[in-house]
């Protein structure tokens, strides 16, 4: 098991050694000196009740340790979001060790988030994997020292634009343009259009999670080595209706020697969502003139399945 932790953490830092990250030169360095030691280096924080020390790791060595315990099996978009966040906490504040980090290092990146012009949306997202890595380690080596990350104050609307979701009339000729033309990226669109899955569930399906020969026809949402799942409820069956199941039936026969519904989208070791969003999208815009995304289907299918008085816990079934 040690050995095993410890080739996690070569790995993580190898891995960060290769992309550009705000504060990643800092991080790296950090990095080099904990793996130059066979022990992990510390600064020591006094525990108040009882005078004895507790090890409050530095930053960096926070973030392998995060990482590579919650990490595990998780898509590496997880990872480089943890580095990401605190490779901005690095470039507003320094690296230094989790007990140093005080109220006026979170409102300095508080200040440098948004100087930089990031939405509140983004903002959300970086302190809350900043607290989620501070949280881990002091949970796992049960320390005493406060957390000044909690209840920053920013405008959480600032420059967050509502996600517009699809109009029943334009689901409507986006399909029947599907079956016009008739080919894979179509039937990924018809797929998700129908289903109310996430563009990435879908994206990895296999062949075999396809299921025809049912009483329901339904598609097989479980976690794949190359897509994960954004949650554990995520895991479903989701029924085969409309469009969703005309594209079903269109995959199947196809001759392929390819295990994916979709191999457009697997060519690589992980399913490649972004690449067919940005693609997809693209092309629902020329279609439709406006600004409708992807997403947008998934707001639908909760419209559509709230108009027919569907009980929230079945729609939320459906949507994982």
């Amino acid at each position: 098991m040690m050995a095993a932790a410890k080739l996690d953490e070569y790995w993580s830092h190898l891995r960060l050694s290769q992309i550009d990250l705000p504060g990643r030169k800092f991080l790296l360095q950090a990095q080099v000196a904990y793996h130059r030691v066979s022990a992990p280096r510390h600064e020591t924080v006094p525990e108040k009740d009882t005078g004895s020390t507790i090890a409050s790791p530095r930053l960096a060595e926070a973030v392998v340790r995060y990482v590579g315990h919650k990490g595990a099996g998780r898509a590496d978009t997880f990872r480089r979001a943890a580095e990401r966040a605190c490779g901005y906490l690095v470039d507003a504040a320094g690296e230094k060790p989790l007990s140093d980090y005080t109220r006026a290092d979170a409102l300095a990146l508080r200040d440098f988030l948004v100087a930089k012009g990031l939405s509140g949306s983004s903002i959300t997202r970086i302190l809350g994997s900043i607290r989620a890595v501070i949280n881990f380690n002091i949970g796992e080596l049960a320390l005493s020292h406060g957390h000044p990350f909690v209840s920053v104050y920013y405008d959480r609307s600032r420059g967050v634009t509502k996600r517009a979701t699809i109009p029943e009339e334009v689901i409507r000729k986006l399909q029947g343009k599907c079956k016009s033309v008739n080919d894979e990226k179509r039937w990924l669109i018809a797929m998700v259009s129908d289903s109310g899955a996430r563009l990435g569930e879908v994206a990895g399906l296999l062949r075999g999670d396809i299921v025809l020969n049912a009483q329901v026809p339904h598609i097989v949402i479980r976690p794949h080595p190359w897509r994960s799942l954004k949650t554990k409820g995520s895991e479903r069956r989701v029924p085969l209706v409309g469009v969703a199941l005309w594209a079903a039936k269109a995959i199947l026969p196809r001759e392929t020697e390819s295990k994916f519904a979709f191999p457009l989208y697997n060519k690589t070791a992980t399913t490649n969502a972004n690449s067919a969003s940005g693609t997809l999208n693209k092309w629902l815009k020329v279609q439709t003139g406006e600004g409708y995304t992807i997403h947008g289907f998934r707001h639908a299918m909760r419209d559509r399945l709230r108009a027919v008085e569907c009980p929230s816990d079945v729609a939320d079934q459906i949507g994982g």
